[in-house]
């Protein structure tokens, strides 16, 4: 059913969520009385699950209002926190409630941005591109939270999200545990293998040959060298969305950087995994970031001892 690949190579000691000054200096931003990461609005939808309680909330990112829903587990401690990175664009692949309120279940506070321009959110989304911001400030409002506890926070890319969850991986300071879902690790192999969004692509990101920094810049497996965090790569091989090549590509480039990565690959399945298959897929995902994130908390102990 699955296929399990260890690395074993060594994995950065991490704490609270930062961004690095480069990143604050390029799409930080005090717009009027916003500051990025900042926590605006919070309301309890009449919608939730038993035990969970969900929330849309909105948050500053480059001074621009972003919603996105967060999911709490009913418990009396702190508890850690997984960002969900959707899939898509717009309209299509948005967050299903279902999948964050399941993923909560597991004892995590999930947090799922919609990203700019959706869901009564400002500006507008535009494929890992500035709204990148949408998940580095998304991590800074998270760790704000008085249900979070003060461990690595995890992101969960899911398809186009495991662009955004890599980059956050790549370019914020001390962030957790990565896994990369049905993930493209190469926009020019996107841009090949879907045709149907080649007019979307040359419209949001543009073409891959007159805009190829845009296209390496949403690439992973063409900068794996520069993540640190742990990466689990799940696909199923009979992916129609993004071809299964995508995962054996990012843990070749992980291998070849000296990356700690594991692989989850599940024979037949597609992007999206029936429901059955998607609860054991997860049980896996949550088992591997709870080992990954009290491996980040050993090392993080005997740093401070020495």
């Amino acid at each position: 059913m699955s296929e399990s690949i260890q690395s074993g190579k060594k994995i950065s000691t991490l704490s609270p969520v930062t961004l690095s000054p480069a990143v604050r200096a390029a799409g930080g931003s005090e717009a009027g009385s916003l500051k990025d990461g900042q926590l605006l609005e919070r309301e309890l939808l009449s919608r939730h699950a038993r035990n969970v309680s969900l929330y849309v909330v909105t948050y500053a990112a480059q001074g621009l209002r972003v919603k996105g829903y967060l999911a709490v587990p009913d418990h009396a401690e702190p508890l850690p926190a997984v960002v969900y990175c959707r899939g898509g664009i717009r309209r299509v692949g948005m967050v299903r409630i279902r999948r964050i309120v399941s993923m909560a279940r597991r004892g995590c506070v999930v947090f799922a941005p919609f990203y700019r321009g959706n869901e009564g959110g400002e500006g507008r989304e535009d494929f890992a591109g500035e709204d990148r911001y949408d998940v580095y400030h998304g991590l800074l409002m998270l760790r704000d939270l008085p249900e979070v506890a003060s461990v690595p926070v995890s992101l969960i890319g899911f398809s186009r999200g495991a662009l955004m969850a890599l980059l956050a991986a790549r370019d914020c300071e001390e962030v957790g545990p990565v896994v990369v879902w049905g993930g493209v690790s190469d926009l020019h192999d996107t841009y090949e293998e879907r045709v149907d969004l080649r007019r979307m692509l040359k419209r949001v990101v543009g073409h891959p040959l007159k805009q190829a920094d845009e296209y390496i810049r949403r690439s992973p497996a063409r900068w794996a060298d520069l993540i640190d965090s742990p990466v689990l790569i799940v696909h199923g091989t009979a992916d129609p969305q993004v071809n299964v090549s995508h995962a054996y590509k990012l843990a070749a480039a992980l291998e070849h950087a000296g990356k700690d990565h594991t692989m989850l690959i599940y024979e037949g399945l597609e992007h999206r995994f029936p429901k059955e298959m998607d609860e054991v897929a997860l049980d896996e995902v949550f088992r591997w970031m709870e080992q990954k994130r009290n491996e980040i908390e050993g090392k993080k102990s005997k740093k401070e001892e020495n």
